[in-house]
């Protein structure tokens, strides 16, 4: 599903409006009939309910005074609370104020502490309360009169239907300043935006649903808009295929490089990943000396004894003593428990070169690349990096706080700059493509805040890899699945207490769930 900017979806409406001769207020009144639909879905039964709708005096608020006519006709007792002067009111916002009031409706004008503890009051008593303050064209913070007006709203405790996007939280960031709504359901118009899955949007936007309001599925489909939220029918056609007659050398071999004296449980976490992803065969790379230890944590993991100094090291052979399973791999996966190693760089830089097939670098291999970013571009194959923020920080000589505040523009800047796909972990990773496109993904949760989960990720996607899924869609696809998965763990067992293996553990189920979902 594409997701757009404030200006993008400005531009759909225009283009809906001048080219395609749909009035505006057609558009307007098929965005209140959606948000009838998510207010009867909210109270079952509309009959004899009371609805309170905070509006401002844009568009938005002309959506919410359109509402506010229907669920009077439905039956419902309507109190609308207007952030400005009648005459400040223009176009189809104007015609719906005067269509509301014809109806006999209360409707207070915002000017003062009278009309706050009237709204305070209403609020007590409504069934369901809507923010129809501000929309898409809002930026910074709210204005005292109104953050007073939000925060009782957030403060009632009741159930909140937001139009378009929740008032306080940007559209195209998803940052909120001092204070925002926060919605139980946000019904948005056209095309999801931005600022509901980035940042703070999730927190603030709630379950977010799309109405097209009748703007044409060829305008909506616009070439020029190229970042997708990720969705179950659109990561399901990424599944390999499984066969009744497949086995573990049609399934794909994945090999993994890693681990060093107190990390080899992230090599084994990402391993495991690997296996639960659907690989037929993995196969664990480590130094001699840990070798033994790793061959005994993974059972159904093959393991390789790298040629290491007595230093621990690496040695300079150890390429050579690759060569034969690099030759049977589908896919390298490089970086977990790897350590702080001297000769890091010019072991990565010697693999990059020699591997035909993707390889995945995570971690400590991040860590070694960043020291020397020139290597990437003597890649023979498809290289896909997926740091979390401190290692995208260092990538890319960036503090922490200017990579949380830019996610999605410097995934897209680094993916074209370094030719590779940039898996950018966080709160809705950001998959990007040398080519412009990016993909944000809207699964899992804070149950993924803990250590090894970002290993599980490495391997589950190395593993899709192995299957036959190519690199953007095995990224993708793992990404969701990964996230799904902790959303499957935190239904379970709350978001408090999860191991890295048991978000292993539940891929499968994940991409089970996916594969039923997009058939």
């Amino acid at each position: 599903m594409k997701v757009v900017t404030s200006a993008q979806m400005a531009k759909i409406e225009q283009v809906a409006i001048g080219e395609y001769g749909i009035p505006s207020i057609v558009l307007m009144e098929n965005a209140a009939l959606g948000l009838l639909d998510a207010a009867e879905e909210l109270l079952l039964e509309l009959e004899g309910k009371k609805v309170v709708i905070l509006a401002g005096k844009g568009n938005n608020g002309g959506d919410g005074l359109a509402l506010g006519r229907h669920l009077v006709n439905r039956g419902v007792e309507v109190k609308l609370f207007l952030c400005a002067e009648a005459d400040e009111l223009k176009g189809d916002a104007l015609i719906n104020y005067r269509l509301l009031r014809g109806l006999g409706s209360i409707i207070f004008q915002v000017s003062g502490e009278a009309e706050l503890r009237a709204f305070k009051l209403a609020l007590i008593t409504c069934d369901l309360a809507v923010d129809a303050l501000y929309g898409t064209g809002f930026r910074g913070a709210l204005p005292p009169i109104q953050e007073s007006y939000v925060r009782e709203l957030n403060l009632s405790g009741k159930r909140i239907l937001a139009v378009d996007i929740p008032s306080g939280l940007e559209a195209d960031t998803g940052r909120v300043y001092k204070d925002a709504v926060k919605a139980d359901v946000t019904v948005t118009f056209g095309l999801p935006k931005l600022g509901h899955f980035m940042e703070r949007g999730p927190e603030y936007s709630g379950r977010v649903e799309v109405e097209h309001i009748s703007i044409p599925a060829r305008i909506l489909d616009n070439p020029s808009v190229s970042t997708h939220v990720l969705t179950p029918s659109l990561v399901g056609e990424a599944l390999p295929p499984r066969v009744s007659s497949g086995h573990k050398g049609t399934h794909g071999t994945g090999l993994i490089i890693g681990g060093s004296p107190g990390m080899t449980g992230a090599l084994v976490l990402a391993a495991k990943a690997m296996l639960r992803s659907g690989a037929g065969l993995v196969q664990m790379a480590t130094g001699a000396s840990l070798a033994p230890f790793v061959d005994s944590t993974l059972m159904e993991a093959t393991t390789i004894a790298l040629p290491e100094l007595a230093t621990g090291e690496f040695s300079s052979s150890v390429l050579l003593a690759l060569n034969v399973w690099l030759a049977r791999a589908k896919v390298v996966a490089v970086g977990p428990g790897l350590g702080q190693r001297d000769g890091s760089l010019e072991f990565i830089t010697e693999l990059l070169q020699a591997c035909v097939v993707p390889i995945v670098l995570d971690a400590d291999a991040l860590n070694a690349l960043a020291s020397d970013l020139s290597i990437l571009a003597q890649a023979n194959g498809p290289v896909i990096l997926t740091p979390h923020p401190g290692e995208m920080a260092r990538l890319a000589g960036i503090t922490v706080e200017e990579v949380a505040h830019n996610r999605l523009a410097l995934a897209l800047e680094k993916a074209v700059e370094w030719n590779v796909i940039l898996v950018l972990k966080g709160p809705n990773t950001i998959i990007a493509v040398p080519d412009g496109r990016a993909f944000i993904n809207p699964t899992g949760n804070q149950i993924l805040g803990v250590g090894g989960t970002g290993d599980v990720l490495t391997g589950c996607i190395a593993g899709l890899i192995a299957q036959g899924a190519n690199p953007l869609d095995a990224a993708c696809l793992g990404v969701y699945c990964h996230g799904l998965a902790g959303d499957i763990l935190a239904r379970d067992m709350g978001t408090r207490g999860a191991l890295a293996g048991e978000i292993a553990d539940l891929i499968p189920k994940a991409l089970r769930q996916v594969q039923e979902a997009s058939k």
